[in-house]
């Protein structure tokens, strides 16, 4: 989805269509969730703090998100992709992985497919989508924001390799900043740069990732779409107006986070066995600090009691601590055990 949040309250609000809108708080402790592409002509993006996102625009409105209205069309359009094929991946509220390889509408172009698709949502929701289309995930999303917004991009089995070969390698979905730098000092690029080194090599430089990056210099993804994503961990976090510093404080406020990250637990049908903290510092560093239970964690006292221990005094820093977070994992589904039956013989 082009925007999602931000066209959403452009959608319900006709007085911030053509406006610079961004969704999150305004406060200097905010953060922009979304951006509309009014505001991205001024280099407000998601992820910035609010405060520099006014510097950048400074008649950015700032709107308040509304998460039970992004689930509710949401859904609405999953419905649309569950039309053509019950292969839907879904990685966030606004984005999704479709197999239509067989479709139920039996048409035998994802183009053309796609092109609905876009069609339906825009009827049913008022919201525009880009689309993506080609034969592996990796290429897939690459060609999703290759021409946003409304846009459809297709990336030909015969044009994948030259594709990838002229590709920056800031844009290769899977690499992110810290790796692209690595990878520009070591002269690489682009696509091209990054398919001329070796498995080993790339395996010695970026560990296991060099793998990955081997096989998708070269167009190359084998991952399915997975109609069934299972979460490997459940959490609540939260940034705070100013830095926090003493020790009950930050008791106080993990008692608070912790219980919000267990009513989330309670949803699962798993149980969960490690408990983890997340502390950021006024400086952005950050640390975590987990343990494991021989028993999954079924008590919410036993939950927040257990996160509290996590917090000692070592962990405390004189700038403060500008975030906290508390989530558990570890998850292991219920085993059902095996009724026993009384055998009868006849004589």
């Amino acid at each position: 989805m082009d925007a999602f949040y931000a066209s959403i309250e452009q959608l319900d609000d006709p007085e911030l269509r053509g406006k610079p809108v961004a969704v999150g708080g305004d406060s200097k402790r905010g953060v922009v969730a979304a951006a509309s592409y009014e505001a991205r002509k001024f280099g407000v993006k998601s992820a910035m703090s609010s405060v520099m996102a006014a510097k950048q625009c400074p008649h950015l409105i700032f709107v308040q998100p509304r998460f039970d209205r992004y689930k509710e069309l949401s859904r609405q359009i999953r419905e649309v992709f569950f039309e053509y094929t019950d292969l839907v991946e879904p990685l966030s509220l606004d984005e999704a992985y479709l197999d239509i390889t067989e479709n139920k509408i039996g048409l035998n172009s994802a183009t053309l497919i796609t092109k609905e698709i876009k069609t339906k949502i825009k009827e049913r929701t008022g919201l525009i989508a880009s689309g993506g289309v080609s034969y592996n995930k990796f290429l897939a999303k690459i060609a999703s924001d290759m021409d946003k917004p409304d846009g459809l991009y297709v990336i030909l089995p015969e044009e994948a390799e030259d594709f990838v070969s002229k590709l920056p390698v800031h844009q290769f979905h899977g690499i992110g900043k810290v790796t692209v730098q690595k990878m520009v000092k070591a002269g690489i690029f682009t696509g091209g740069d990054l398919r001329k080194k070796t498995l080993d090599d790339l395996k010695l430089r970026f560990g296991k990732s060099g793998s990955y990056y081997y096989h998708i210099s070269r167009a190359i993804d084998h991952r399915k779409v997975q109609p069934s994503r299972e979460a490997k961990s459940i959490s609540a976090e939260r940034t705070f107006e100013s830095n926090i510093t003493e020790l009950a404080e930050i008791n106080f406020q993990l008692d608070r986070i912790g219980r919000i990250s267990f009513e989330r637990y309670q949803r699962n049908k798993t149980k969960g066995f490690t408990i983890t903290i997340k502390l950021k510092y006024a400086d952005f560093r950050q640390i975590t600090r987990s343990t494991t239970l021989d028993q999954p964690i079924i008590s919410e006292e036993e939950f927040v009691q257990t996160a509290m221990a996590l917090m000692t005094e070592d962990l405390l820093n004189e700038a403060g601590i500008r975030l906290i977070g508390v989530g558990i994992s570890n998850f292991r589904k219920e085993e059902v055990p095996t009724p026993l039956v009384q055998l009868t013989l006849e004589f």
